[in-house]
């Protein structure tokens, strides 16, 4: 089986693009965890909610066309589906109150 030059190119460049959404999926998820874990342990201090971390993280990727923003904009939407309660409350400053700690949710 020969394949042409432009046959070659396009199956490269659906494994490079699968690679990187695989990428952009675990550096989400990486966000999503920080978030949660800051949430349990750590939600008991008063300062801002990490949800305007995230926003901070996501806004580049909005507007900029880079990998690396890519990543900023992945990394934010973790941290954002991590406390995706308080943002649609808009609560910007104060403790959580966690009564029941669990890892996989939305709070």
């Amino acid at each position: 089986m020969n394949l042409s030059a432009i046959e070659k190119h396009k199956k490269y460049s659906r494994i490079k693009n699968m690679l990187l959404l695989l990428q952009c999926l675990l550096i989400g998820f990486t966000g999503y965890a920080i978030g949660r874990i800051g949430h349990i342990y750590w939600g008991h201090l008063k300062g801002p909610d990490h949800w305007i971390y995230g926003v901070l993280l996501f806004l580049p990727g909005l507007f900029f066309i880079n990998q690396s923003i890519f990543f900023l904009f992945s990394f934010g939407a973790g941290l954002i589906i991590s406390d995706l309660k308080d943002f649609f409350n808009l609560k910007l400053y104060g403790e959580d109150n966690v009564e029941i700690k669990k890892f996989l949710g939305v709070d």
